[in-house]
């Protein structure tokens, strides 16, 4: 028998795409629960094993954002990947602000959604690494003790304040990171509205690190959101 993509959770209130989540996602591999509300996912996160939630955000009763919150408090590596409707910026912001790995909108293609889940259980099974360990994605490798940052052997002249865009990116690869949390990393928490010196600096960054800074391998555009580090 072939091993499991993975065990997930999908959160939908809709029954017919509920279902057709369901059915289709099991028929890729994964063994999938589903459930129509975010009151009874918490309860059946406690319960089970799961490897990845796929919710939904505009959900009655307590809520997509509310229910990825309380899932979050209990279980800090769990992959969740949130349904948004296309356009709905906002939406998205929250879900990543109230913990949320990742997000897909509406409507989708299933298999850039199988891909999403693959990725996520991918980075949740992987052995925990020592957080002082370097990071080491495509040409690049950074080594947090030592500060430095390395592509194909060349070291790369980085601030300490790109360095530490680079580190906290790197750490989350694959991964959106908001405007708002990388403003607070880098500049400290009363800064959340300032994006104008996150493009500066990424622009400089991207300057150091990319091959063509104007079509970036590494560091990616969020759009609307903030910004991704490619996936190792």
């Amino acid at each position: 028998m072939s091993e499991s993509a993975g065990r997930i959770l999908i959160v939908e209130d809709d029954f017919t795409l509920r279902r057709t989540l369901r059915t289709t996602l099991d028929a890729l591999g994964f063994e999938a629960d589903d459930t129509a509300n975010g009151e009874s996912a918490v309860e059946l996160v406690r319960m089970n094993q799961y490897e990845a939630v796929l919710l939904d955000i505009n959900m009655p009763g307590i809520g997509g954002i509310e229910t990825c919150l309380r899932i979050r408090r209990s279980f800090t590596k769990l992959p969740i990947l949130v349904l948004t409707v296309r356009d709905n910026e906002d939406d998205k912001v929250n879900a990543l602000d109230a913990g949320a790995d990742d997000y897909i909108t509406k409507p989708f293609q299933m298999r850039e959604l199988a891909a999403r889940l693959r990725a996520a259980i991918r980075r949740f099974r992987a052995p925990a690494t020592p957080t002082d360990a370097p990071i080491t994605i495509g040409e690049i490798t950074l080594d947090p003790i030592k500060r430095r940052v390395l592509k194909s052997g060349i070291e790369l002249k980085l601030t300490p304040r790109e360095f530490d865009a680079m580190h906290f990116l790197m750490e989350n690869a694959g991964r959106p990171v908001t405007h708002a949390r990388l403003l607070a990393l880098l500049w400290g928490s009363g800064y959340g509205d300032e994006r104008e010196y996150l493009r500066v600096l990424i622009s400089t960054l991207r300057k150091k690190v990319e091959t063509n800074p104007s079509t970036p391998e590494y560091v990616l555009t969020e759009s609307y959101i903030g910004y991704r580090f490619r996936e190792a």
